[in-house]
């Protein structure tokens, strides 16, 4: 899961972000409303968290832009204003949730992560291509009905990969969804990670590498 985190102090901003990589989440930074527009228009962020008084504004009004506009990503807001008053305007401008500082890092994660759950409209909470299941909800990932354990960051390519239902994912669009800004696009991050989610998954294969293309995954019995 890819998330956007919205906080202009330059201790609080990496240390949050810092917490939620350790989590298991691909997190990228914005110090301010302008930098953020710009992450969310070309980025498909699974959550913003955003604090909400920023030198260009109040993160509200950039929240509530956005849902305006049809946008349907979970928001998170962070802040000092604790009253009553500043947490239901937080809710009537689109926030879904609202944390007040000071916050404990596990319990950010927590709510992200449950924030993340969430099904989209018109996604399906369950997921199964074959014999292999991945439970969105509960994110649990079963092959012939057997529980696998994988990594946080196994777990966000397989799911990729099982939302486009067999069609082929390029590596760039892997990067985009599962990994961060920090992540060099021309590394092979992708290629590792995919050769240990095939340990993992066991055979047959069910991903087939598509020469120049990326993956896709494949039901095993009923290839030709």
């Amino acid at each position: 899961m890819r998330v956007l985190v919205l906080e202009d102090d330059p201790r609080l901003g990496p240390e949050i972000a810092d917490g939620l990589r350790r989590a298991g989440f691909a997190v990228d930074l914005a110090t301010d409303l302008a930098e953020a527009g710009f992450k969310l228009d070309v980025t498909a962020y699974h959550c913003l968290v955003a604090d909400r008084m920023l030198p260009d504004g109040d993160a509200l009004t950039l929240v509530a832009a956005r849902r305006r506009a049809g946008w349907l990503r979970p928001v998170l807001m962070l802040s000092a204003l604790d009253s009553v008053a500043d947490r239901v305007a937080g809710f009537e401008h689109g926030a879904d949730d609202y944390l007040v500082k000071p916050f404990a890092a596990a319990e950010l994660a927590a709510r992200v992560r449950t924030l993340c759950r969430r099904p989209e409209p018109n996604r399906l909470p369950q997921l199964r291509i074959g014999d292999l299941e991945l439970d969105l909800a509960r994110r649990r990932v079963t092959r012939a009905g057997v529980l696998l354990s994988l990594t946080a960051k196994e777990f966000a390519v397989l799911e990729v990969l099982m939302l486009q239902g067999g069609a082929v994912v390029s590596r760039s669009h892997l990067i985009e969804s599962c990994w961060d800004e920090r992540c060099e696009p021309m590394s092979n991050v992708v290629d590792v990670l995919i050769g240990q989610l095939r340990r993992r998954l066991g055979a047959p294969d069910p991903i087939e590498t598509v020469r120049g293309a990326g993956y896709r995954l494949t039901d095993p019995d009923e290839a030709p």
